[in-house]
């Protein structure tokens, strides 16, 4: 078992589609800089979890709890995403 958890996030954009994949972490240095940058709700991220955090059963609801974050992060920047997030998300690298 590995000593933590890669989320793995389908991203589509138009035509465009690829893969990204994050750590917990890197969700939360995200969140981080959107909660100082842009005045996000800093309760927006689900919590990081301690105890069991690589049971099957709370990665699978991580993991719809972070698709949940970036939909919801999409919807408020809807015209243009923060620099953080769209480099989180490799927009840089697929779309022109």
């Amino acid at each position: 078992i590995s000593p933590f958890q890669v989320y793995i996030i389908q991203v589509s954009v138009g035509s465009h589609q690829w893969t990204v994949k994050h750590r917990y972490s890197d969700f939360h240095d995200l969140h981080e800089k959107l909660v100082s940058e842009k005045k996000i709700d800093k309760n927006l991220l689900p919590p990081k979890k301690i105890i069991g955090k690589n049971s099957k059963s709370l990665v699978e609801k991580r993991q719809k709890e972070l698709e949940v974050y970036l939909q919801t992060l999409l919807v408020k920047f809807p015209i243009t995403a923060p620099k953080v997030l769209s480099h989180f998300l490799h927009f840089h690298l697929y779309v022109s």
